[in-house]
């Protein structure tokens, strides 16, 4: 499970390494245009059900934190279906891989 710490906070947002490792690419995009945006996910099991939504800034510290040592091969259209959601109104949303064609 990866782990993503933003700002301040000390408790991790858990999302899977594939995910984060796909996530991360559109967020480095994103920020290194200077472009703030929301980012939402769904609760993993066994945390209380629910999901959440964070304001990503360029001024606010992000780290990317991956249980696997060697980055996984990266999907093409599920970046692709990411970075169109990061430019829609409601922000990235975590989809799983196998969702991930644009519809």
């Amino acid at each position: 499970m990866g782990l993503l710490y933003y700002g301040g906070g000390a408790d991790p947002i858990q999302i899977e390494d594939r995910a984060l490792a796909h996530l991360k690419v559109v967020i480095a995009t994103k920020l290194r245009r200077n472009e703030s945006f929301t980012l939402s996910w769904q609760h993993p099991e066994g945390d209380d059900p629910g999901r959440s939504t964070i304001w990503l800034h360029p001024s606010i510290p992000l780290r990317f934190v991956f249980d696997e040592p060697e980055a996984p091969e990266l999907h093409a259209e599920w970046i692709t279906a990411m970075a169109h959601s990061a430019n829609s109104s409601g922000g990235i949303t975590v989809v799983p891989e196998d969702m991930s064609s644009p519809v």
